[in-house]
């Protein structure tokens, strides 16, 4: 069982499920776990990793268009490194701080892999969801796509035997800068009086449509020339289409996915704190979840 088909099976067990977060009396709450195999390649740096795997729980936050209140993380490893564990801590801080929450502590464990389970908490009087889009919305993406695609092009390349050590420093440099990303928590808040529907864009931005198209009961006709894809992963992309076909695919960005009507547009692009790119249209189920037109595959990223 795949996490998609154990995902599938949580939800005819559990109510209400489905959403980037749990909304219990105001408080949004959801939780993360990542891995050193799947989620940190080799050359990712522990504050990296602390501001990666916090952020992720915070990303969540902002897709319910939430104020982010604090975090916290479970921490295991084969041993306690002290410079390693205080850069983690730094990371897990600093992403807090620039989105207005707390990194509040967590727990310790010994474990044969690096492996982080963060949780994060914010404050929604009216979250949004991913059940509320409607034909006749326009689909925006905040932010560009492909950074993290670009950041592990970066991470392979340093790791070449072929790479000279001073090109590998810097391509491993660069990599963890475009790891780290900014939860968006700003975008969210603004979103939330103004947009449908909405979830993070952890999983690609076509697996993305097909989450909100099932919990709204609808179809999206994207442009695929809208997307806007970042310049990182255009600089390292090779091939035409390339650059777009990843940026559209890969997944971990992290940045929000909406549905917004035509008649709030304009006022969203201006209240958010990020650009926020209209790149399709809401339509009925039956015209499916198509890219200029051809339809658009389920693709996207899977933790295993």
């Amino acid at each position: 069982m795949d996490e998609r088909a154990a995902l599938a099976l949580l939800d005819r067990e559990l109510d209400p499920v489905g959403d980037d977060a749990a909304v219990v009396d105001d408080l949004v709450v959801t939780t993360d776990m990542l891995h050193e195999r799947t989620d940190f390649p080799p050359g990712t740096t522990r504050y990296t990793a602390g501001w990666r795997a916090v952020g992720a729980s915070l990303s969540d936050v902002a897709a319910m268009g939430a104020e982010a209140t604090a975090a916290v993380a479970a921490y295991a490893a084969p041993e306690f490194d002290p410079e390693e564990l205080l850069a983690f801590v730094r990371g897990a801080s600093d992403v807090c701080e620039r989105v207005g929450a707390e990194y509040v502590g967590g727990d310790l464990d010994g474990h044969e892999e690096f492996t982080v389970a963060t949780t994060a908490f914010g404050r929604a009087r009216d979250p949004l969801f991913r059940s509320g889009a409607r034909a006749g919305d326009i689909v925006c993406v905040t932010g560009t796509l492909g950074r993290s695609a670009a950041a592990l092009t970066l991470f392979e390349r340093a790791a070449e035997d072929e790479t000279p050590p001073a090109e590998a420093d810097r391509a491993l440099e660069r990599a963890n800068e475009l790891f780290r990303f900014v939860p968006r928590i700003d975008a969210g808040l603004a979103l939330a009086s103004r947009a449908t529907a909405a979830m993070d864009s952890s999983d690609g931005l076509a697996r993305s449509l097909h989450q909100l198209g099932e919990a709204s009961g609808c179809g999206f006709a994207i442009d695929s020339e809208a997307i806007p894809v970042d310049d990182a992963l255009d600089e390292l992309t090779t091939g035409e289409g390339g650059a777009r076909e990843r940026a559209t695919t890969f997944g971990e960005d992290f940045e929000l996915v909406a549905t917004v009507p035509d008649d709030a547009l304009a006022d969203a692009r201006a209240a958010t704190d990020v650009p926020l790119t209209p790149i399709g249209s809401v339509v009925d189920p039956e015209d499916g979840i198509t890219i200029d037109g051809r339809d658009l595959e389920d693709r996207g990223y899977t933790h295993g």
